[in-house]
């Protein structure tokens, strides 16, 4: 049976690939350290399980409205006042199934074939897929590692032509852990406010993993605050990666066209965990200092641990879960007399002589690179640079 051509030009999720090839060795007893994963290995506030609970025997069992409950919409609303000094109407805000929905969502309504979305490097890895799935056309910008993998203004007007329809800035970044400056945001709007047809989509999931130095959004700016979407959600700031919990806010008609593509697709999101998230946004938040304390401590030895490696190169992360880190100095030699070409295959060599699950930067744009997450323990973090180093001698 024949299969569209539109799923046939999607790539496979590089990062669920390589956490499956984990999941494979485990399974015939291998022991496997996974830094693959996107998600904290911490559990869930009590008092959000607490919330999901009491939604349970209240019967809070029936479909939902489609953009969210409307205590949601106005904790998520109040979220953006408190956190960000956004405002936004109830009726601007939209919730879905996870942050990842929220951007397929937002996708398929703003681009269509012959359009150009502009994409820095390294980039999420869906961002090249979900603009191929609306059939437009990816324009990459090549992130520098000496600025910290952050476009220049420069480089982002140089790149706008009648075709652009999009620009994703993805701040706190997956892989690279950068973040931009307010200063540094503003320049960005500075250019974009020139091209109102231009829609800003801000991916700012990891807004509350920031380390060093502070979170900024683009949409504070007045002038470009209409053309931005910011996507964000309850995944990693509360542990919540299960739970399928992702909002966005934008201009009414963006909003508007949102609703109507998720009434079509999955309607309103689970019940039970609308209700946890109310008590995410609105409860006690002390969790999330907590949780970041132990991140620093794994960071920093992660960066130690990576420093210590003859020939890697990386900076140090100011936010995320992630080490993204250049191997180059590697990636190039052989083992066993086959050459490693490409990150991919540094990464699967990781993987099976090592078995230190990682995942190639090429997935990423930036094919020096391995990205490497530190939401393990520290054992396994200890262990992981253990078998590393040893295994890196094997090559030649």
């Amino acid at each position: 049976m024949r299969l569209s051509s539109r799923i046939n030009n999607v790539a496979e999720s590089q990062t669920l690939a390589m956490s499956q090839k984990s999941a494979e060795l485990k399974e015939k007893g291998i022991d496997v350290v996974n830094l693959t994963v996107g998600q904290p290995d911490f559990f869930t506030p009590d008092n959000v399980k607490a919330a999901a609970k009491k939604a349970i025997d209240e019967n809070f069992s029936f479909y939902s409205p489609v953009p969210g409950y409307k205590d949601l919409i106005k904790a998520v609303q109040a979220k953006f006042k408190r956190e960000n000094n956004l405002e936004y109407a109830e009726n601007q805000i939209v919730v879905s199934t996870g942050a990842k929905q929220c951007l397929a969502n937002v996708f398929q309504v703003l681009f269509q074939q012959g359009d150009e979305v502009i994409i820095p490097t390294p980039y999420w890895v869906s961002y090249i897929e979900l603009a191929h799935l609306c059939e437009a056309t990816p324009v990459i910008i090549e992130g520098k590692a000496e600025n910290y993998y952050k476009i220049t203004p420069e480089q982002l007007e140089a790149a706008i032509t009648e075709k652009t329809h999009g620009f994703v800035l993805n701040a706190p970044s997956n892989p690279s852990g950068s973040i931009y400056t307010k200063e540094e945001l503003q320049a960005l709007a500075q250019v974009l406010k020139k091209y109102p047809e231009v829609a800003i989509i801000s991916d700012e999931i990891y807004e509350h993993l920031t380390y060093d130095g502070t979170h900024e959004s683009i949409a504070q700016f007045p002038e470009v605050k209409e053309q931005t979407v910011v996507i964000n959600g309850l995944s990693k700031a509360y542990a919540m990666t299960g739970w399928r919990i992702g909002y966005m806010a934008s201009n009414l008609e963006i909003a508007k066209a949102v609703k109507k593509l998720q009434g079509q697709t999955t309607s309103g999101t689970c019940s039970i965990a609308q209700r946890a998230a109310i008590e995410a946004l609105n409860g006690d938040q002390s969790i999330i200092a907590k949780n970041n304390e132990v991140l620093i401590k794994r960071r920093n030895m992660m960066v130690e641990g990576l420093k210590s490696i003859p020939g890697v190169k990386l900076n140090t992360p100011p936010a995320t879960f992630y080490c993204f880190a250049d191997f180059s100095a590697y990636i190039g030699k052989s083992f066993n007399g086959k050459k490693i070409s490409n990150s991919f295959e540094f990464a699967d060599f990781l993987l099976n002589e090592a078995h230190v699950a990682t995942v190639a930067g090429g997935a990423f744009g930036v094919d020096s690179c391995i990205r490497m997450s530190y939401v393990v323990g520290f054992d396994r973090i200890e262990e992981a640079f253990k078998r590393l180093k040893e295994t890196l001698k094997k090559l030649q």
